[in-house]
């Protein structure tokens, strides 16, 4: 068990020098304190992980890069205001930017319960007051107030975001769709009142599968 031990503070040592350096490589700022509550976050999910199965990425150094940085590589392309992430799952990449952008008012959306009673822990435990939990399916999300930006990882066809989320948008706001490879095919299908705006090819530090962001927009 002694052997067992030390092996996962190893992992997780090393996973905390692969965000370090791998937010260096990004360019982006963050203390300490901030890295730390992401490696906290990752560590509540693999904890959850060994009895629900929200991932299949179980390797700490590999949930920095996957996770995290894959997460955070979109951030210098959204604009500011509220966020929904919707089908956040393990809330990639809501958690993520909420904990680098504590003040941007962020919603998790999952039609998942247990995937929401995850979410609860995480929210409560980084204590994370901008960001709300929203259980159920994006068709019947009822927001208080439309969104600047609207996240979607690994959800849908581009078509079938925008029409799915399309109407949460504010005047404005856009929809970031993060794919693998280039989706040539969803890009030809999306059709009016929504159009492509940009696609930004994505690195992400410690990965070399190709990353792409789609940026959806609604036609005036």
């Amino acid at each position: 068990m002694g052997g067992a031990r030390a092996m996962d503070t190893e992992s997780w040592g090393r996973a905390g020098e692969r965000l370090r350096t791998g937010m260096q490589a990004l360019g982006l700022a963050a203390d300490a304190a901030t890295q730390a509550r992401l490696l906290s976050y990752l560590e509540t999910l693999a904890r959850w992980n060994r009895v629900f199965n929200l991932t299949a990425i179980r390797d700490p150094e590999d949930m920095v890069a996957r996770h995290i940085l894959d997460s955070l590589t979109i951030l210098p392309h959204l604009p500011v205001g509220r966020l929904l992430d919707i089908g956040s799952g393990a809330g990639l990449p809501g958690i993520p930017i909420a904990l680098l952008q504590p003040q941007r008012p962020v919603v998790l959306l999952d039609r998942s319960r247990k995937r929401m009673d995850f979410l609860t822990e995480v929210v409560a435990r980084m204590a994370l007051t901008e960001v709300v939990l929203a259980h159920g399916r994006v068709e019947d999300h009822v927001p208080e107030a439309p969104y600047a930006v609207i996240t979607a990882r690994a959800f849908a066809s581009l078509s079938d975001i925008a029409l799915a989320a399309g109407r949460l948008l504010a005047p404005g706001g856009i929809i970031a769709a993060m794919k693998g490879a280039l989706p040539t095919e969803e890009l030809a299908s999306v059709a009016p009142p929504f159009s492509v705006q940009a696609v930004h090819a994505l690195h992400v530090p410690g990965l070399t599968a190709k990353r792409h962001l789609v940026a959806l927009v609604r036609d005036p």
